[in-house]
């Protein structure tokens, strides 16, 4: 072995001189700034798209009305007979009704027939 092989890893290690510059990462601000870009990345990435369809969802819940034809998180399909603040009482058969809390709303299917006579 050269004797050059084995000084490579000492002179890897080897700190810069002292009147080298340093770079823009160097240190514990470059260090902050990538976690400050990490952050930013997982904030627009994950955080507001999610904040966006939770205002989607609540929006939605919220022009709900009786008559209305829902999906629910269950799977179930049926008609919004009475609108209460935290529930909904529905119609999922001849004579079964049912409360769901307004949360396990996935969908609204089918507007009722007076919504869409008005438009």
């Amino acid at each position: 072995m050269h004797l050059s092989h084995a000084l490579l890893p000492f002179l890897a290690q080897a700190a810069a001189p002292e009147g080298a510059p340093k770079g823009l990462f160097s240190g514990g601000t470059g260090m902050l700034i990538v976690y400050g870009l990490f952050i930013a990345a997982m904030w627009f990435l994950m955080i507001a798209p999610q904040r966006k369809k939770q205002k989607e969802h609540a929006k939605m819940l919220a022009s709900i009305k009786s008559g209305d034809e829902i999906l629910t998180a269950g799977g179930i399909y049926g008609t919004v007979i009475t609108v209460r603040d935290d529930r909904y009482v529905v119609r999922i058969g001849d004579s079964t009704k049912v409360e769901i809390a307004k949360s396990f709303v996935t969908g609204v299917e089918k507007k009722s027939d007076s919504d869409s006579k008005s438009s």
